[in-house]
């Protein structure tokens, strides 16, 4: 299957039409925890107000089923470096999450392998200036931090996966305390707007990776106040904001969830974030590099709806960050590549974190090392229009129990079928997202033999990607195992 998809990325070489004459700049803005229906271009009842965000949206492409490779930030954040599922690299839990509950999880690794070579690497043997600015969460220490990942400058990426404070003093000991009560967004967007001065005249690579709008829930003051008389607007009397997971979804496994967006708080950081957001695109115009550069805007992973103050709500998408439904992996997931994707352009294939890879490397003509092969795929011809685009499988595996309640589990989509399998029984649900996104009506029993084609597609992908499942506690039960478990999860 690996050796079948490097051949397709590769196939796609030579069909680049350039906006400049020189292979592009490259801008990749990552948000934590931003839900799909968190931006106002996704949802045009959004509480939260992102202009900024939104005007990307018009004058790039919107992708509306563009998935995370993980329902939690550190497998994803693998994923988009490297251009690989984290399970190749049993990186398949955010670093270091321990939770147990029923079984033991899979024992996987708390740090991105050093002898991945991520997009950094790869675009600065091209002569890219590279530089890595916010949350990094791919390494327990210096010695797995970007610069040791081919990044030639990092501020603020570290070991730890949400800010301690998002008001100076930060301690944060990869950025530096700004003046008292400096806002944490707003810092690492004058970084970016000094760095796209400092690089102006040079090709760059420059990846903003917000904390925002991870936990802790805080926000300016200004407007948290704002969204509080905003929230006093909208919200009908009686409204619920909550309900159990269960009423709206049937799962047995009991769970508050937020079905209303309202909270103040929240609505504060996405605004920030937007502002931030918005200062870095009018910088790349000031200066006259939004031509010749491409913009990449994601998320890691669902929005927080379930746990940890459920401040926002992905209702029509079922479940949020945590969990394999499509509220915790279907991503806000933007791209502007100017003079190729038509402005305002929607794109409805789905696609995944991994083909960002062999998309930049594309678009920067660095060709790909065939020792080390990727599961991505290059979007290029999606970018471009052409549709000539291959329907392939795409996978996830989450043998963990999450903080936010979501149980440990694997799922495949292939066309408009997704297939959702639960590790500690081995269950599985069938649905058809085209006519059910919410994922309320378990097809399953209706359709055994799509249940088996994709079963048989997912049980393939373990194998070849060596996956690690639950463990028993000791003297329990055993969990489901898949067939060649054993064979399967070998030490790498």
């Amino acid at each position: 299957m690996r050796q079948a998809v490097a051949v397709a990325v590769l196939a796609f070489w030579g069909t680049v039409a350039w906006a400049g004459e020189k292979p592009p700049n490259f801008l990749f803005i990552l948000v934590d925890d931003l839900g799909y229906m968190d931006i106002g271009a996704n949802n045009p009842r959004c509480f939260y107000e992102t202009p900024n965000i939104d005007r990307l949206a018009r004058s790039g492409m919107r992708f509306t089923n563009a998935y995370a490779a993980s329902p939690v930030c550190s497998p994803t954040r693998y994923s988009i470096l490297t251009g690989k599922y984290p399970t190749r690299a049993a990186c398949t839990e955010w670093f270091t999450g321990r939770r147990a509950e029923r079984f033991l999880p899979a024992e996987y690794n708390n740090r991105m392998p050093l002898q991945e070579v991520t997009i950094a690497e790869l675009l600065a043997h091209k002569g890219y200036r590279t530089a890595f600015l916010g949350k990094w969460h791919l390494g327990p220490d210096r010695r797995f931090w970007p610069q040791a990942q081919g990044f030639e400058i990092n501020i603020g990426g570290w070991h730890l996966g949400a800010p301690r404070s998002y008001f100076s003093p930060y301690r944060n000991q990869m950025l530096p305390d700004g003046p008292p009560g400096e806002h944490l967004p707003a810092r690492l967007a004058q970084e970016t707007v000094k760095l796209l001065e400092r690089f102006r005249h040079e090709r760059f690579f420059i990846y903003l990776s917000f904390y925002s709008v991870h936990t802790p829930l805080q926000g300016r003051r200004d407007l948290v106040e704002y969204y509080r008389r905003k929230a006093k607007k909208i919200t009908p009397p009686g409204q619920p904001i909550f309900a159990q997971e269960e009423q709206i979804f049937l799962t047995d496994r009991p769970r508050q969830v937020r079905i209303f967006q309202n909270h103040p708080v929240y609505a504060a950081m996405v605004h920030a974030m937007d502002e931030a957001v918005g200062q870095v695109l009018d910088k790349l115009e000031e200066l006259g590099l939004a031509e010749n550069t491409v913009v990449f805007f994601f998320s890691d992973n669902g929005g927080l709806s379930t746990s940890e103050g459920h401040p926002t709500s992905n209702l029509p998408l079922r479940g949020g960050k945590g969990w394999l439904y499509e509220g915790g992996v279907r991503e806000p997931c933007l791209i502007r590549w100017p003079g190729v994707t038509p402005p305002g352009s929607v794109c409805h294939r789905p696609i995944m974190s991994i083909d960002f890879y062999p998309t930049i490397a594309q678009i920067a003509q660095v060709e790909l090392d065939p020792n080390h092969p990727v599961d991505g795929v290059s979007l290029v011809p999606l970018l471009q229009g052409s549709g000539d685009f291959p329907q392939r499988p795409l996978f996830w595996h989450y043998p963990h129990y999450s903080n936010q309640g979501g149980f440990p589990g694997g799922a495949v989509r292939l066309g408009r079928w997704k297939l959702l399998q639960r590790y500690e029984d081995g269950r599985v649900h069938l649905y058809d997202l085209l006519d059910d996104p919410s994922e309320t009506n378990d097809l399953a029993q209706a359709y055994p033999q799509r249940v088996a084609q994709l079963r048989k597609l997912l049980f393939d992908w373990y194998a070849e990607q060596k996956a690690r499942f639950l463990r028993p506690r000791p003297g329990g039960p055993n969990p489901w195992r898949p067939p060649g478990w054993k064979l399967a999860s070998k030490s790498r």
